[in-house]
């Protein structure tokens, strides 16, 4: 009965099971008593409904100590068993294929580490279809810490979507911010309005080699995540729903969903962190 109080009145529950209030609370205080871990059990639920079935117990677990609660992750990966509880989110899989070298270099070479924010980002669009009508996004993603930048949505691949994404990602740059852009061999990215605007700033570009989406894993890893924890486990009824959500799931991989490689924070924790130390 526990478990259905979540979508449930307790006075229906108990008209339903036909008990009276008092047996209620005393066979819930019995179980309490028979279950050191039910607390942890209630705050690792908690986490778990909060992010929506994405978190894995390794990110549970980080959330968990983020609140000065010390638990081991084999303990949370236990109780989640025993809750029955477990990530919704579909593993990413990735192909690889060695394509041509670009006639814009590779000069990322897969080096997708960065030492300040800033210095590294990349690009590229994706697409989403919802009863047949279709959706382009184009963000920019830092390499620092994995935050996206900026991001525009239209459902036309026009050079717009490209240069109004670019636009909104300079303008957040100081004079001395002039960071390395890479993208797939796209259309958009070999426009010369396009590489004009790079110049302007003094941004040095960078292309991967034909075909191959491994020299672009770190946006190709954003867009699995966003679709597997965000596109794929709910259903649209419209484009202007889905950019909405969109726009909801964006901000909040900035600001909340937490990652292990970052010390547990989010990207904008991190880089908040980092710049006041």
């Amino acid at each position: 009965m526990l478990e259905l109080r979540q979508g449930h009145t307790l006075t229906r529950l108990l008209k339903a099971a036909n008990l009276s209030r008092s047996t209620f609370y005393y066979q819930m205080k019995a179980q309490q008593a028979e279950d050191p871990h039910v607390g942890l059990k209630a705050r690792i639920r908690a986490v778990y409904e909060r992010h929506k079935g994405r978190y894995g117990y390794r990110r549970i677990t980080a959330a968990l100590r983020q609140t000065g609660e010390a638990v081991n992750h084999k303990k949370v990966q236990r109780l989640m068993l025993v809750l029955g509880l477990k990530s919704l989110v579909r593993p990413k899989k990735y192909r690889s294929y060695r394509g041509q070298q670009a006639r814009v270099p590779n000069v990322l070479a897969r080096q997708f580490q960065a030492q300040r924010p800033n210095q590294k980002w990349v690009t590229d669009v994706t697409e989403f279809n919802v009863r047949g009508e279709k959706l382009y996004l184009s963000p920019v993603l830092d390499l620092y810490n994995g935050e996206i930048v900026s991001y525009t949505m239209q459902q036309r691949q026009h050079f717009s979507l490209v240069g109004s994404m670019l636009k909104k990602a300079l303008a957040k740059l100081s004079c001395e911010e002039a960071p390395l852009l890479h993208s797939d061999q796209g259309w958009q990215y070999q426009m010369v309005a396009y590489q004009r605007q790079l110049a302007a700033r003094g941004l040095t570009q960078s292309m991967s080699r034909k075909g191959n989406c491994l020299d672009n894993a770190a946006m190709e890893s954003f867009f699995g995540t966003l679709k597997s924890e965000f596109f794929y486990l709910n259903r649209f009824e419209s484009i202007e729903q889905l950019q909405a959500g969109i726009r909801q799931y964006i901000h909040y991989y900035n600001h909340d969903r937490i990652k292990i490689k970052l010390k547990g924070l989010s990207p904008v924790q991190y880089r908040i962190q980092a710049l006041a130390t």
